[in-house]
């Protein structure tokens, strides 16, 4: 976990993240002690994920692990721990040689769908577009680029014309107060968190994202993966909505030099382990 905050913190300290607090009446900000308001709503009546009147703002998740999942099944954290994960035996020895072999996907620019999105210090932005019928959902690191969730009602396209990405294909939904999306045709170029949990193609999310009120939102992510897992997994966590805090330039590891932290324990730079990125 260490290597990781040294690696993607490079860009911490060269790009600062301000975030410009909201009036104090909606419950956010240093030292408020007042709770949060109750989550701003559209026209259609369904919370929205944006600030009061549309402002602009991004969502921070988990910054580790789903529940900070450990190799050795500790529990760093409120959520699920390594021992609730119903890992095959590949996936289970692969998970654990990534908590030594830490060559993260995501730390070298690649797309990163799922729980991962989300797992970052920069937060994502979720965008509606309703006369597109769509949710644009924004990395503010890493990549640096977008997923698109399709609310029009159409269905996941069949195998042949199934275009394999990091971030799958996401069809959504409303039930109630809460946004249903149910995605496929991942590839396999990224972590499903920071901690290194595999999928394989087989991969199948279900989230559903229920904004309780103006500051938190929670996440709660479903696998459902045969080629990986021995049964259909559930974790999550909260987000926390910063207002006026908005997307910003950024260069993913451009001169990278710290990538022999990646590998190994930091004791001493071993090129001579066998790794799977």
């Amino acid at each position: 976990m260490v290597r990781s905050i040294l690696v993607i913190g490079i860009s911490l300290v060269l790009l600062p993240f301000v975030v410009v607090p909201e009036l104090s009446a909606q419950g956010f900000g240093r030292g408020n002690a007042e709770p949060p308001g109750p989550a701003p709503r559209g026209t259609n009546g369904r919370p929205t994920f944006t600030g009061m009147d549309g402002a602009i703002g991004t969502w921070q998740g988990a910054f580790g692990g789903i529940g900070t999942l450990t190799a050795d099944g500790g529990r760093g954290g409120e959520g699920p721990t390594y021992d609730d994960v119903p890992f095959q035996d590949w996936s289970l020895a692969l998970y654990i040689d990534r908590q030594t072999h830490e060559l993260e996907p995501h730390a070298r620019c690649k797309a990163s769908g799922a729980t991962r999105q989300f797992q970052t210090p920069y937060g994502a932005e979720f965008v509606e577009f309703p006369e597109l019928e769509r949710i644009y959902i924004f990395d503010n690191g890493g990549p640096h680029t977008y997923r698109t969730i399709y609310m029009d009602g159409r269905n996941h396209p069949d195998e042949v014309h199934l275009d394999r990405n990091g971030y799958g294909h996401s069809i959504g939904w409303w039930e109630g107060d809460t946004l249903v999306v149910d995605t496929v045709g991942f590839d396999t170029s990224f972590w499903l968190d920071r901690r290194g949990i595999p999928h394989t193609e087989q991969l199948r999310t279900v989230e559903r994202f229920t904004r309780v009120d103006f500051r938190n939102m929670d996440y709660e992510i479903t696998f459902d993966d045969p080629g990986a897992l021995t049964d259909s997994w559930t974790g999550g966590f909260s987000m926390t909505f910063s207002p006026g805090s908005e997307l910003f330039e950024y260069i993913c590891q451009q001169a990278n030099y710290a990538h022999e932290l990646m590998i190994g324990d930091q004791e001493s730079v071993d090129r001579s382990a066998p790794f799977v990125p």
